[in-house]
């Protein structure tokens, strides 16, 4: 059986793949190897401008892609073939785990108090004039393209109208084909619902999986002909708690196939309700990486594949329950860490890399996938260079900082070893957006506990470490536009 540690392991192919491995035969010397590797384009061959898929799940676990390695009960065989033949990176987080401020953070490269939407609506707003992935994309030549779930268009709980049809100035530089909904968890179930095409007509779907149905509508429109290369948004709700049901929801008789499955570390010895929704979760998945085969096919059979950066990611991960009341909104791995998997040309690598990078880093990289200038508004870095170079790596700087809401106003440090979190326990996380006066709060070794089960704050002999910690998390703050906060030593330790 395959070990149950959760832990970052680095894989050791530690030189460059593709140009750099291919001048290596030729002869080059590694260091020059390296430098033809930072010089290649990911355009391709032809110079024609690729084609973008972003293809993203809702509260997808990073762990539960087979090819990772940690999960032998996961089928995920279309994923799968994605890692061995592109480029994965096991250290990827979302900076914010909740549902709208990680997409801000995704189609804008910035942090989520940066974007406006900090929290879930109301009364954030994603900021309409900041520049986002389809914006900058569309300005160099794209059309750009959505189907799915939004979730970050303003929303009047006393207008109903608001949850579903999202009006163009919300729709963050989508504005060519758009079939959507802005909150798809209250207009639909599992097997019925309604999205909304870009001029207000409502699509309704009955009696057929609500995964299917958002494939159906991808694939129909990557049949469509195009004059131009496109950005596609593909958003699903699944593996997405279902609200009005209370539990997940996978296709009829998949949750079948998994009964007493694999339980991950974190969750096994821990309260929760994994026990009641692991079935069904697994099931959520399977359907997930079926609807990904079908995209890859069709856009085989329109011989767009090869000219398509595909990439899937989610938006945040799933804890069951374990470390708070619900499912994200935490700091642990469980919660942050999100599959990130990508091909298409000039990524078609066969590289599994462990740095840590964030959400905020997605726009950018697609942006630098398709040889366009990324926009300074975006704080975030394309993770393509540390697959070309080995420099790049050595010169990244190992840290994600975690914005954290309506839980607790908190926010947390994301290392290789260390995950360190602080938190404000006399605000309030659904009004409150940050603090200037920080507790000590949790602080796992990721090494030796991969599972985050032994909290070391406030212990005597993890001191030092703490400081470190707390100055990088402090610096980071700042960086992200918040003033410097003072941030007290636990006291105590649990």
């Amino acid at each position: 059986m395959r070990s149950q540690d959760s832990g970052f392991r680095p894989n050791r192919r530690d030189f460059v793949r593709g140009i750099g491995s291919a001048a290596l035969v030729a002869g080059m010397t590694p260091a020059a190897a390296s430098a033809a590797a930072d010089r290649s384009t990911t355009a391709a061959p032809s110079g024609k401008k690729p084609n973008i898929v972003l293809y993203v799940a809702d509260q997808m676990r990073w762990d539960f892609v087979g090819a990772y390695g940690l999960n032998p009960t996961v089928k995920t065989p279309n994923l799968d073939r994605i890692v061995k033949r592109g480029l994965a990176y096991t250290g990827a987080v979302t900076n914010q785990p909740l549902c709208s401020p990680s997409r801000a953070c995704m189609m804008t490269g910035m942090y989520a108090t940066q974007t406006g939407m900090w929290k879930l609506p109301p009364p954030t707003v994603m900021n309409p004039d900041l520049p986002t992935l389809a914006s900058v994309l569309r300005q160099n030549g794209y059309t750009a393209n959505f189907i799915g779930k939004w979730h970050l268009a303003p929303i009047d709980r006393g207008n109903r109208a608001t949850l579903g049809f999202v009006p163009k100035q919300y729709r963050g530089g989508f504005l060519d084909f758009w079939e959507g909904s802005n909150v798809l968890e209250l207009t639909s179930t599992p097997y019925e619902g309604t999205i909304w095409t870009g001029d207000g007509k409502p699509l309704h779907f009955q009696d057929q999986y609500r995964v299917d149905f958002i494939t159906d509508r991808a694939v129909r429109f990557l049949q469509m002909p195009q004059e131009k290369p496109f950005l596609l948004f593909i958003s699903q709700l699944e593996p997405h708690f279902q609200n009005s049901e209370n539990r997940f929801v996978a296709p009829r008789g998949y949750a079948a196939r998994f009964q007493n499955p694999y339980v991950p570390p974190d969750l096994l010895h821990l309260p929760g309700d994994w026990q009641a929704q692991l079935p069904d979760y697994y099931g959520c998945i399977e359907k997930i990486d079926e609807s990904v085969g079908r995209i890859l096919k069709t856009l085989e059979a329109q011989n767009q594949l090869d000219n398509t950066v595909f990439l899937f990611s989610s938006d945040h991960g799933c804890q069951f329950r374990t470390r708070n009341q619900e499912y994200k909104r935490s700091p642990h791995d469980s919660s942050i860490r999100v599959p990130f998997v990508m091909q298409g040309p000039g990524l078609d690598l066969a590289m599994t890399r462990p740095e840590i990078i964030g959400n905020i880093d997605m726009a950018p990289t697609l942006l630098d996938s398709a040889g366009v200038q990324i926009p300074a508004t975006m704080v975030g870095r394309s993770v393509l260079p540390l697959a070309r170079s080995p420099q790049a790596r050595q010169e990244w700087k190992e840290a994600q900082l975690i914005q954290i809401s309506e839980s607790m106003v908190a926010r947390a440090l994301r290392t290789q070893e260390w995950t360190y979190c602080v938190a404000d326990p006399s605000l309030n996380g659904g009004k409150d957006e940050s603090s200037l006066h920080y507790q000590e709060y949790q602080m796992y070794n990721n090494f030796s506990d991969p599972a985050q089960l032994v909290n070391l704050a406030g212990r005597v002999e993890y001191r030092s470490d703490a400081a470190a910690l707390r100055e990088r998390l402090e610096t980071m703050i700042v960086a992200s536009g918040e003033a410097r906060p003072n941030i007290s030593p636990a006291k105590l330790y649990p």
